[in-house]
């Protein structure tokens, strides 16, 4: 029998309420003495005494039967003036509360439902407050996430906008203007590229000699590129007719095409309003009187003609002498004529193609001599002029470069956006709205960052919100299981009872 005093009663939590109806602790309708019980419980409530324990006792949780038991307790103390002389007390709130005490532990209904919170609270509101907890916790680590990525893309951006200004040569502050000013610019920088074609006058003369040597050739090659070497930069009237021009009429960008013209734009005046009112100066019924007579083979005005052909002796006319090649009087540089050759689209591309002409000659010519103990290429420069015989490998890379450095000053892409720029204005609004684009994706992450870091607060602060509850749930529920623990006990003469499966 003491073995047996000192088992434990292990019970699930899951299968208490079970255990006590199986075991006739409590009755199979305890949910409807339960009802009757809240509705008094809540018409109770309505007259309290003044009490701070009381007020405490009922503030946030649910009033179960050891809560009626501490009221009862305190009413005693505050209605012991209604005390008579039997023992009972004459005060309604007293009777109220001991009628509900008394209704709870009628077929033990207050232990049902004891057991009815313990099970909800341990397989519902605890379960929902940790996952309410660890959805706001995922929530942040999400949001987290999110702005660096916000802000690693702005961050992106912005070099991506500076990248995109140093290619254009600007530094980004002000972005239309500065292009505009690199452009004013433009035409001082292609006078010092015309200028440094100078240095390649000793590798303009090997080409020449090398293409008259192996290919007996007697036209001029790389015309433009000789030009410019000589004459620098000049204007295309000046590389058209030999002649500097007097004049130079530089083409009127226009700012902007005009707007495209409609029928609805277009003002007719009061030609349509009526066809009596058009009167162009002629009648068709006789055929059209011209006043001119055929005699004698010789035309002769009639005497009573209406048409003055103005004065009869003949006026001087003015020629005007147009040079051969140009559309302009002679002189004068108007139009593309008035361009410089590195400005002029044309005559820049002929430029260009000259160049990398002479820079895969130097590639080639460099890949032969660095060949050696080459006989046959030996002997057959043995008659060659002194200039192709005379070069180094050193000397022709020297070339090479000088090349190259004119090359790339004229191909890069600063150039390219110049020359782009000067063709066409809209090119530069295209390019500030390009730039304008990329500052405004960032600005636009930027925001969300903040809109995110936003919402990851409030998560925050709900977290926060919650984890008191799952504590004040957690002391509950353990307040729960010692209670009913303790009372089972009582009712196995003190065996030990283990509720099993209670956590939050």
């Amino acid at each position: 029998m003491e073995n047996i005093q000192n088992l434990p009663i292990d019970i699930h939590t899951s299968k208490l309420l079970d255990w006590l109806v199986d075991r006739r602790h409590s009755s199979l309708k305890w949910q409807n003495a339960v009802m009757v019980i809240r509705e008094k419980i809540n018409a109770a409530l309505q007259d309290m005494p003044e009490n701070e324990e009381i007020k405490q006792l009922l503030m946030g949780s649910y009033v179960h039967y050891f809560h009626c038991l501490r009221i009862v307790e305190i009413l005693k103390g505050t209605e012991a003036s209604s005390k008579n002389i039997f023992g009972r007390y004459s005060s309604q709130r007293m009777k109220d509360w001991q009628e509900i005490v008394s209704l709870y532990e009628k077929d033990n209904v207050y232990l049902a439902e004891l057991a009815s919170l313990l099970s909800r609270s341990v397989s519902y509101e605890g379960p929902a407050l940790r996952k309410q907890v660890a959805k706001a916790q995922q929530l942040q680590q999400e949001l987290s996430r999110r702005e660096l990525e916000c802000q690693s893309g702005a961050a992106d951006m912005r070099e991506r906008y500076y990248a995109a200004c140093k290619q254009y040569g600007i530094t980004g502050e002000n972005v239309a203007r500065e292009l505009q000013a690199l452009v004013k610019d433009l035409p001082n920088v292609l006078e010092g590229t015309g200028r440094r074609a100078a240095c390649l006058e000793e590798t303009m003369k090997l080409y020449t000699a090398f293409t008259k040597f192996v290919c007996d050739w007697s036209e001029p090659v790389l015309p433009i590129l000789s030009f410019i070497q000589q004459k620098g930069n000049t204007t295309v009237y000046e590389w058209k007719t030999g002649n500097v021009p007097t004049v130079i009429e530089r083409p009127v960008v226009e700012e902007a095409p005009p707007d495209t013209v409609t029928e609805e734009t277009i003002d007719w005046g009061d030609l349509c309003s009526s066809a009596e009112e058009v009167n162009f100066g002629t009648t068709f019924e006789e055929g059209v009187d011209w006043g001119i007579t055929l005699e004698s083979g010789k035309e002769k005005e009639t005497s009573d003609c209406g048409i003055d052909w103005g004065e009869t002796e003949t006026a001087a006319v003015e020629i005007e002498v147009v040079a051969a090649g140009t559309d302009c009087p002679e002189g004068v540089a108007r139009g593309e004529d008035a361009l410089s050759l590195l400005e002029n689209p044309q005559t820049r591309s002929q430029f260009i193609d000259e160049l990398m002409e002479l820079e895969v000659f130097l590639c080639q010519r460099l890949s032969e001599m660095s060949e050696e103990g080459d006989m046959v290429s030996m002997s057959q420069f043995q008659l060659a002029p002194s200039i192709i015989q005379g070069q180094t490998c050193e000397r022709v890379q020297a070339m090479l470069a000088d090349v190259r450095h004119l090359l790339e000053g004229m191909t890069s892409l600063r150039m390219k956006h110049l020359f782009m720029i000067q063709a066409s204005p809209r090119y530069v609004e295209r390019v500030s709205d390009m730039l304008r684009q990329k500052l405004k994706q960032a600005e636009i992450l930027v925001l969300k960052q903040a809109s995110l870091a936003e919402r990851r607060q409030e998560a925050l602060e709900e977290q926060a919100k919650l984890e008191p509850r799952i504590d004040l749930l957690a002391a509950h529920i353990k307040e729960l299981q010692k209670l009913i623990e303790a009372d089972i006990s009582k009712r196995y003469n003190k065996r030990p009872v283990n509720l099993m499966g209670v956590q939050v």
